[in-house]
């Protein structure tokens, strides 16, 4: 091995070492650095009631008057453009709103993104690959990471999205069946479905703050939206969640047929616990093989040192 093999290895050795130590520093120091989230995400479900009350009070109920009123250069150059016609996305809305993001502003800042992304990658490419050419790649090769690059930059604010997303999800299955509980209990105590939703937003602000965004937003479209089934379509739209989006069915069938509802949110909820534990379940058999890879890759080699290291030392000296 050459002089310069040994340099790239030690430079890449103290690149791995850096990233290790800035990413085991952030996950220590990012708990810190959080604030109070809960007051901030109730302080904005707090405008969105608002903004709806003003919405109600006016009587804009077109596309038009809902729409930001921000004129900035991100607003411009989609209009401009036409972006969200040239770069469509099925269901975006949809899909914001499974993010936690709402209103229009995340709905520019995505188009301008997949415009902006595959630009800046493209020309990064050029100048990394082609140009600079690191690994000593062919002509062809090197283009064809520049178009690589440069695909990844449109779909990467599809990603970011769906990971997002994610991760709000997970957040609320785990907390759902419980609220679906608190609901059930609000419900058949008395009280309206209104204050049942804003019972239980209050109740599990503690536990998961985007469940308890979603009905607290489900109880200010309640009280200020012409039809309570269009409150509950956005529920359950907003949410891709199995449990979410029966649970606004039943609640659109007793707003039109009159049917109770206590038996079906005690029948959902009993279902949602059994959905939590079958994932239990199913991540605790998946356990054995995920660890069959780090056990080899990890724990082998040091049990081998561990067990033949005595016997080669007692073999060389007798040799």
């Amino acid at each position: 091995m050459g002089a310069d093999s040994i340099d790239m290895f030690r430079s890449v050795l103290t690149a791995i070492v850096i990233l290790a130590a800035v990413g085991t520093l952030y996950t220590l120091l990012a708990p810190l650095l959080e604030g109070d989230t809960l007051k901030k995400r109730m302080g904005g479900i707090a405008n969105e009631r608002e903004s709806l009350r003003k919405n109600r009070m006016k009587d804009l109920e077109n596309q038009n008057s809902l729409r930001s009123n921000n004129k900035g250069f991100v607003k411009n150059l989609v209009d401009n453009l036409s972006l969200e016609k040239l770069l469509a996305a099925s269901d975006l809305k949809d899909k914001l709103q499974q993010a936690g993001l709402r209103g229009q502003r995340p709905i520019y800042m995505f188009y301008f993104f997949r415009l902006a992304m595959p630009i800046l990658l493209f020309v990064f490419g050029i100048l990394y690959f082609v140009l600079l050419n690191p690994f000593e790649w062919k002509t062809s090769q090197c283009w064809l990471g520049t178009f690589a690059l440069a695909l990844l930059g449109y779909y990467a604010p599809g990603i970011y999205l769906k990971n997002k997303a994610s991760k709000r999800l997970a957040s609320i299955t785990p907390v759902f069946p419980d609220a679906l509980d608190l609901l059930l209990i609000c419900v058949e105590s008395g009280m309206s479905i209104e204050h049942a939703f804003g019972k239980v937003s209050r109740e599990m602000a503690e536990t998961s703050i985007e469940l308890a965004e979603e009905f607290s937003l489900t109880t200010a479209e309640l009280s200020y939206l012409q039809s309570r089934r269009q409150a509950y379509e956005n529920f359950g739209r907003r949410n891709n969640h199995a449990g979410i989006r029966a649970v606004s069915t039943a609640l659109i069938q007793s707003e039109k047929y009159g049917t109770p509802l206590g038996d079906a949110l005690r029948t959902m909820a009993k279902e949602n616990r059994a959905m939590r534990m079958m994932s239990a379940e199913k991540k605790a058999a998946a356990l054995p093989a995920k660890l069959t890879v780090p056990m080899i890759v990890f724990f082998l080699p040091v049990l081998f040192i561990v067990v033949l290291t005595p016997a080669a030392m007692r073999m060389k000296a007798n040799l």
